[in-house]
């Protein structure tokens, strides 16, 4: 069930919009909701989706009650490197671009799909409509995860996941050169009151705690660092909206202001470059490395 209260950012839109958009469905999806009195507007079931909403209504929207979709299915054509395989774990090294796993606008030529094609038994490993993912990298995100092979693996590695026992570490190009080479970002995070489709520092936020080291510094063709940032915590967006929030945003995102005319990126320069755990099964640390990838190594090689 997600509750929420229309932000400044949607007031006047149609509800079928702003179910669509909060829920992350298709329209279509958003209409069916609708229809099945899965929505209500300031405790009262809403019939059409057509009524423009204003900032400060109530929105209380159950999308369980949309039917199941179908489960996704095998495509050999997607393509993506695997670093690391035994009969418990794969670690991926994700391209840039590639969804990880069916949703809202992507049903199918994700990771999950190419995964299904490669090792057909993760379809019976943890979410159906997810097979053996126990943690994504947005699209626009190179680099290491790793997939369960087996329902014990999902287990122990879901476990791993919450109790914050792997190690994850990311490259990330920034604006601007941070007062302290080595600190640590704690601040809880949450949607972001005037968009929805953002997440945000806020008070009432989930607690988030990312900790980064300045490896190098640039000064041409603008000033730059190329950051190491570690993993706490596992929030959406975590090291985007950390970064940006202490004034140094990823370059090219232009979702949290990392956008900018003097140095132009074809997507966030932030790649998951260091992934470890123990092993499900043995105990045995598994630690995998990845170089950033081409595009990611350009924008560096311009740098001075």
């Amino acid at each position: 069930m997600i509750v929420e209260e229309v932000p400044q950012a949607l007031n006047g839109e149609r509800l079928d919009r702003v179910v669509a958009l909060l829920a992350g469905l298709s329209r279509s999806d958003a209409v069916e909701l609708l229809t099945l009195g899965g929505v209500q507007v300031d405790d009262r079931v809403a019939a059409s989706g057509k009524v423009r909403l204003q900032q400060g209504q109530r929105l209380q929207i159950d999308a369980d009650l949309l039917p199941s979709r179908g489960l996704p299915e095998a495509d050999a054509s997607v393509e993506f490197r695997v670093a690391h395989v035994d009969d418990d774990v794969i670690v991926i090294d994700k391209p840039v671009g590639l969804v990880v796993h069916p949703g809202s606008g992507n049903s199918d030529h994700t990771l999950v799909n190419g995964l299904l094609a490669r090792f057909p038994e993760l379809a019976d490993v943890g979410d159906p409509h997810r097979p053996g993912i126990v943690h994504r990298l947005d699209a626009g995100t190179s680099g290491l995860l790793v997939v369960a092979r087996t329902p014990e693996a999902y287990e122990h590695l879901t476990a791993a996941m919450g109790d914050r026992s792997v190690h994850r570490r990311y490259l990330a190009l920034v604006w601007g050169h941070p007062a302290r080479r080595i600190g640590t970002i704690d601040a809880p995070l949450g949607r972001d009151p005037r968009d929805p489709l953002r997440r945000a520092v806020v008070v009432d936020g989930k607690p988030a705690r990312t900790r980064y080291e300045v490896l190098a510094e640039y000064t041409d063709p603008t000033t730059l660092a190329l950051m190491s940032c570690e993993l706490d915590t596992g929030r959406t967006h975590q090291i985007r909206v950390h970064l940006a929030a202490i004034g140094h945003p990823v370059v090219g995102d232009a979702t949290y202001g990392g956008d900018r005319p003097r140095l132009r990126a074809p997507r966030p320069l932030l790649h998951a470059a260091e992934l470890a755990f123990a092993h499900p099964r043995t105990g045995e640390e598994i630690r995998v490395r990845s170089e950033a990838p081409d595009d990611f190594a350009a924008v560096l090689a311009e740098c001075r």
